[in-house]
């Protein structure tokens, strides 16, 4: 019993220990909890606290760091910060021009001299700023890097800055300005380009009745304004002075070469690119080249030379450069490539006039040729020039000194079967004139002087002088040869009268005819009036001694007789009659003068005889039945048959001279008034 009263005892402390042992866990538990809370709670703090300290540590770093240190800190930074202060004052003025700078087109058209100098400040700022942004943030960042070193600020706020301010040392233009200097750029771009869209209009080429001289033509000044000028000038030294020079010289090319193209296409230069191959084809059109030239050259190209000097007025390279292509797109060289095509058209003496008539032009444009494209520039224009002159030089004394050749060649041709003037002859002698007249005498010899020069020869008027009469002589030497080619006696007699005729009359009050003199004139005169005398003996002189009265016997006892000689002398004249009459009825005197003469000499030889020997003898006949058959012309028939006689059936055709090559073949000929025939008719 004793022994279950302590067991129950034991048991009940026991419980007691564990209900206590559980109260006192549970107590910790409760403490943990509310413990876990606060730490929670104050987790926020302690790291406020840390930053706290940390700044803490910062503000008194300074103070903990030595004493030279923190006395050399203030005068660094001091000589650091100024320079930085100049370059943002620098950077808030260059803002402060953002607003008038973009304001346009409108701000240029109404004060573009003021937008000028906006621009002119702009620029100064950004060379202050390229040359001092650099260098202050590079001083600004030895100050950083000094209080990095010297633990005088936050490492990390030390990182950061220094990142910034590397960015700054190397700064670009576009970050200086934002793009705002590029934007005025553009702006003055676009006011250049409408300054010369403004005032590039056409040039219109003077009245073609005034005759080119050998001076230059008053020069037409450029239609631009001097202020128009003046702003394009001053744009332009803006613009070049930033890198566009460039743009401004294709700007400037597009639109004055287009003015000047127009001006030119108004003139109608179709004939430039599609040349004939035939000199007297290309007649026309050569004399077209040359006043459109000279227009081209002294009015439009002068003009234009003058005018880019004045707007590239500091930059002559540039203004060479540009006028070079301003040339081009004028077309200056489709003037060249056409008197090329001159050059090397078909031989033919018409041509050596179109050479002559190409060279005379360029020459009177070879000082305003030198003035204009005598620069780099302008080094192809130069070349083809100078291929261009020898090539026309050459081509023209080569065609010279083949006229005594091919005149010889056509001694061989056959004569004009009717005795009329040979072309050659008629062709010749007006050409010789040509050669010898003022206007091409001294370009002639001025060509001729220029290849013996280059031969080291000389060369002088005479010369000229001499080689055109030996032509002249060869061509007289060509009279005899074709004379005697006639069967006909009677008709190389006509045929040496009408040559005779035709050198003296078309050669008198000449310039050919005051280099060979009146002497050789007169001889003509005289051989023409020597054939004539000779034809006329020879053919219808030998008529009138067939009307003879001898033996013819008027008594009635002879009447019988009579008649019967008088019919034989009718019959012995008509048969002769009518044989010289239908032979020379096919030949010609050309010279009007001269078959009136001649004609007039033929009636008084034969008509007279035939009237008197109609009045005494003709009754004889008539009294015969048969008496149609022996009288056969009236005197008014043979008057009137015989004064026709020796008209050109036909205008006669201008003569031509054949050029051949070396192997004799015919090259060339004339077209047209000198067109090439097989035979000198």
């Amino acid at each position: 019993m004793g022994m279950d009263q302590e067991e129950d005892e034991d048991s009940r402390r026991r419980m007691a220990s564990l209900q206590a042992a559980r109260a006192a866990l549970r107590a910790g538990v409760e403490r943990s909890r509310a413990l876990s809370h606060a730490l929670a709670r104050s987790g926020t703090r302690i790291g406020e606290i840390q930053s706290r300290l940390q700044a803490a540590e910062a503000a008194v770093r300074p103070i903990r760091a030595p004493r030279d240190a923190l006395e050399g800190a203030g005068p660094n930074i001091d000589r650091a910060v100024g320079p930085a202060a100049a370059v943002l004052k620098v950077f808030d003025a260059v803002h402060g021009l953002e607003p008038p700078l973009l304001a346009g087109a409108a701000a240029t058209a109404q004060d573009l001299p003021g937008y000028l100098a906006l621009v002119g400040r702009l620029e100064e700022a950004l060379r202050f700023l390229a040359d001092n942004c650099g260098l202050a943030a590079q001083w600004l960042a030895d100050i950083v890097q000094y209080l990095g070193e010297r633990g005088l600020a936050d490492p990390r706020f030390v990182a950061d800055l220094s990142q910034s301010l590397a960015k700054l040392k190397n700064p670009s233009a576009g970050d200086l300005d934002a793009g705002l200097l590029a934007a005025a750029l553009d702006v003055l771009e676009a006011e250049f380009c409408r300054l010369l869209a403004q005032h590039s209009a056409p040039l219109t080429m003077p009245d073609p009745d005034n005759k080119p001289t050998t001076k230059p033509a008053t020069i037409t000044p450029p239609r631009i304004p001097a202020a128009a000028v003046q702003k394009l000038s001053l744009t332009l030294d803006r613009l070049a002075a930033n890198g566009r020079l460039s743009y401004c010289t294709t700007a400037y090319a597009d639109a004055r070469g287009d003015t000047v193209s127009a001006s030119l296409r108004a003139l109608g230069l179709d004939y430039l690119r599609e040349p004939a191959e035939d000199a007297q084809a290309l007649s026309p059109s050569v004399e077209l080249w040359g006043r459109h030239l000279e227009f081209a050259v002294r009015h439009l190209l002068e003009a234009e030379r003058k005018l880019c000097v004045a707007v590239f007025e500091r930059r002559p390279e540039a203004a060479s450069a540009c006028f070079a292509d301003i040339a081009a797109r004028a077309g200056i060289l489709d003037f060249l490539k056409f008197a090329r095509a001159v050059a090397d058209a078909r031989k033919d003496p018409i041509k050596l006039l179109r050479l002559l008539d190409v060279f005379d032009s360029l020459n009177k444009l070879r000082l305003d040729f030198n003035r204009l494209f005598g620069g780099k520039a302008c080094v192809e224009i130069q070349s083809r020039t100078r291929d261009l002159v020898k090539r026309v030089v050459d081509g023209s004394v080569e065609i010279f000194e083949a006229l005594l050749v091919q005149v010889e060649l056509q001694r061989n041709m056959p004569p004009p079967a009717d005795g009329g003037v040979p072309r050659l002859v008629t062709f010749v002698p007006n050409y010789c004139n040509q050669l010898l007249g003022d206007q091409y005498r001294s370009v002639l010899t001025q060509v001729l002087t220029i290849h013996r020069s280059w031969r080291k020869e000389a060369f002088d008027d005479k010369m000229l002088v001499d080689a055109v009469h030996n032509i002249v002589k060869a061509l007289e030497a060509n009279f005899d040869t074709w004379s005697k080619s006639y069967e006909d006696k009677t008709l190389s007699y006509l045929f040496m009268m009408n040559t005779h005729c035709h050198f003296f009359k078309h050669l008198k009050s000449t310039k050919m005819g005051e280099v060979l003199g009146d002497e050789w004139l007169r001889e003509h005169e005289q051989y023409k009036d020597y054939y004539s005398q000779i034809f006329l003996r020879e053919s219808w002189g030998t008529l009138a001694p067939l009307l003879s009265r001898e033996g013819l016997i008027l008594f009635s006892k002879g009447q019988a007789t009579a008649r019967d000689l008088v019919k034989q002398r009718f019959k012995s004249f008509n048969a002769s009659f009518a044989e010289i009459y239908q032979k020379q009825s096919a030949w010609i005197v050309p010279d009007k003068d001269l078959q009136q003469r001649l004609c007039h000499l033929v009636v008084q030889a034969i008509v007279p005889v035939y009237r008197s020997f109609m009045q005494n003898y003709g009754p004889l006949v008539e009294q015969d039945g048969s008496a149609s058959k022996y009288v056969k012309y009236s005197t008014e028939d043979l008057d009137k048959m015989l004064s026709t006689l020796f008209m050109p059936k036909q205008p006669r055709r201008t003569g031509s001279l054949q050029l051949r090559n070396s192997s004799g073949k015919i090259t060339s000929a004339m077209t047209g008034l000198y067109r090439s025939a097989s035979t000198l008719q």
